[in-house]
């Protein structure tokens, strides 16, 4: 597993309470993972995702993935769980504008010590976020703790892909994207089989290079004046933001980094 030693949690916060942060969802929508909706529901799919389920989101950031299962498959309660106050703050905000905040709550903790009760929910779910997490072993251990016996952990990440990154290239990714380092298929199975899962689903979605093609069109065919204007008109920092995507479009290309997907269920 490719890592950098001086990036971790207030990183992450830090672009998820600025521009940075402003930027990814202008150009990927409330739903901030490669897919958006198809990739929600396919995941929700492939893990048997069912009415009257209650289910808790780690790295929940807004709460667009629980308001997109408590309306697309009836799903009774989410609970998020996310460590900056920033978006859990828009996430209850929106889950109030939308009549949802009955049934769903948020908790501002790290994802690897929740405090929340264990066996406490029938399914955990994770998109495109756990890559932000320092330690993956003891937030795979935290979602096996708090699913139910029997229960389901399904989540989709940013991984490593078939075609390894070089150890520069990784260096770049990493520090441009504030992932303290990256997991890769086999490593995400280890460490749900390590942690009495048994792992149902582990691939590669094939929509990274797809989905990063049309975020760079987007940029460059409709959204340049409202990216400019989240970064203060300065064009010196949309040009160089704009070189790291393409650097990311490269990679995705190469099949470097891909977007994996993960079903697993807890061992009775």
């Amino acid at each position: 597993m490719k890592q950098l030693t001086n990036v971790g949690l207030a990183e992450v916060q830090a672009v998820y309470s600025g521009p940075e942060g402003q930027l990814w969802e202008l150009v990927m929508g409330q739903q901030i993972h490669i897919g958006g909706f198809r990739s929600s529901l396919d995941l929700a799919e492939r893990a048997g995702i069912k009415a009257g389920m209650f289910g808790v989101d780690l790295c929940c950031c807004t709460g667009a993935g629980m308001r997109f299962l408590v309306r697309f498959c009836s799903v009774a309660r989410m609970h998020g769980v996310d460590a900056t106050a920033a978006v859990i703050e828009r996430g209850q905000s929106r889950c109030q504008t939308e009549g949802l905040a009955d049934r769903i709550s948020f908790t501002l903790a790290d994802a690897c010590r929740t405090g929340l009760p264990s066996a406490s929910f029938d399914f955990v779910w994770g998109e495109d976020a756990w890559c932000y997490v320092v330690d993956k072993e003891r937030l795979v251990a935290e979602a096996a703790r708090l699913v139910t016996p029997g229960g389901v952990i399904a989540f989709t990440d940013w991984i490593e892909g078939p075609q390894r990154l070089t150890d520069g290239e990784a260096r770049r990714l990493l520090r441009f994207m504030k992932f303290p380092n990256i997991q890769d298929l086999e490593g995400y199975t280890a460490l749900l089989g390590g942690n009495g899962c048994d792992v149902l689903v582990a691939e590669d979605t094939g929509r990274f290079a797809s989905y990063t093609d049309l975020y760079m069109n987007m940029l460059d065919m409709q959204l340049t004046y409202d990216a400019l204007r989240i970064v203060g008109f300065d064009v010196a920092i949309m040009k160089s933001l704009t070189l790291e995507l393409e650097f990311l479009q490269e990679l995705a290309r190469a099949g470097k980094i891909i977007q994996g997907l993960f079903v697993a269920r807890h061992s009775a």
